[in-house]
């Protein structure tokens, strides 16, 4: 009764979607610290700075691997306890994260971490889809993927700041405490959902040859792909300004800036895709831009860094409401794709940022990101299906 009544309301069911949100806070918490904590985690396991980004890369292969197999072995089991066993593995891994003796371990941790996001960013967007009206759904997402924008412009600064005052090891046990608490407000919060009747065996290929599902799946990549490689790097990014001690400062300008616009985004999502997506590349490459001529200049970082928070902030909640608005009655598929491709872009932005770190260095880095999101730009326009300049 629960779950129908959650479904048929007029009003947005908030608590659950802040539950949602926050243990999305609690997953890009976990994804993206270390990008902060670069110096120390070396330090410590006796690292290069390029070797502990690979503690982003092995979490989005985790994320990469698990995300598609466990939606489909998952998908008639009811949604929320499958839903608290995701986040329950956030307490567990960061837990070993904190207490790890080694590089070895903490890779392993890590690359568990992203074997449960991999499963809660694939439940989470068709979570929220299914606690609102259809009308409601770009705005049910969108409060849905709030806990991201939050985790950069708050988590990532105060867990940055909380490492440089604790150690590094204190921040990934602090965030076992919150998942712990996250776990008690989903209990109490979410409505519980049966899962889908079983399919058939193609359905992953018939998903695949929906019409706007590749559109949407390519663009997705080639932006986080692009995020990946300066976000993951920002630290030595940001020596030739002078600012590699700022990180926090840099981080809380990125956070912030990707809070600002998600009321924008709600707001217009589910009228104003195609136009909303292809304004946020554009704004993310003009960054870009700006940091490839002005790069070593302070005033033109921090004017970047806001700019492509800007751009970057409203991201999820695009791509995820172009992907289950495409997908229709398989949308969990196709968030399985999105959180795959999201992942494969992480992974190959970590990489791919390591190797020209310690190749050319970071200065080359927005050049790399022009060549991912020009071509992104283009698909986003000319691909009308998957992303419509509005929904009905």
């Amino acid at each position: 009764m629960r779950a129908q009544t959650a479904a048929t309301s007029a009003r947005l069911p908030l608590s659950g979607l802040l539950a949602l949100a926050t243990a999305g806070f609690i997953t890009i918490l976990t994804e993206a610290l270390p990008a902060g904590l670069l110096p120390q985690i070396a330090a410590d396991l006796r690292i290069s700075q390029a070797m502990a980004g690979q503690m982003v890369t092995i979490y989005a292969i985790g994320s990469l691997v698990a995300a598609i197999p466990l939606v489909e072995l998952t998908k008639t089991w009811r949604r929320r306890p499958l839903l608290i066993a995701a986040i329950s593995g956030f307490a567990i891994v960061n837990t070993v994260t904190a207490l790890s003796p080694n590089y070895a371990v903490t890779m392993a941790a890590r690359f568990f971490a992203g074997v449960f996001a991999g499963l809660l960013w694939a439940l989470a967007a068709g979570y929220a889809s299914r606690m609102v009206q259809p009308h409601q759904q770009g705005r049910a997402i969108a409060i849905a993927m709030l806990g991201a924008p939050v985790a950069l412009s708050i988590g990532i600064p105060g867990g940055t700041f909380l490492g440089d005052l604790t150690g590094w090891r204190w921040a990934f046990a602090f965030l076992s405490i919150i998942t712990v608490l996250v776990i008690g407000w989903a209990l109490r919060a979410l409505p519980d959902f049966q899962g889908e009747r079983a399919e058939t065996a193609n359905r992953l290929s018939s998903v695949w040859r929906l019409p706007g599902v590749r559109p949407v799946l390519f663009v997705t990549f080639a932006v986080v792909f692009a995020h990946n490689i300066l976000y993951t790097y920002i630290v030595p990014f940001l020596k030739p300004a002078g600012l590699s001690g700022r990180a926090d400062k840099v981080l809380l300008v990125f956070g912030v800036a990707s809070l600002v616009v998600i009321p924008i985004i709600g707001a217009i999502v589910d009228r104003h895709l195609r136009v909303a997506t292809v304004a946020s590349i554009a704004l993310f490459a003009a960054a870009s831009l700006l940091f490839l001529i002005l790069g070593d200049r302070p005033v033109a970082i921090y004017l970047g860094v806001f700019v492509w928070g800007l751009a970057f902030g409203g991201a999820p909640t695009l791509f995820q409401t172009a992907s289950a608005k495409a997908a229709g009655a398989h949308a969990d598929t196709a968030q399985a794709m999105i959180v795959t491709a999201w992942n494969a872009a992480m992974a190959g932005g970590g990489l791919v940022g390591g190797l020209l770190l310690a190749g050319v260095g970071a200065t080359i880095f927005p050049a790399a990101l022009l060549a991912c999101l020009l071509p992104a730009l283009i698909v986003a326009w000319a691909g009308r299906r998957g992303f419509p300049a509005r929904f009905r």
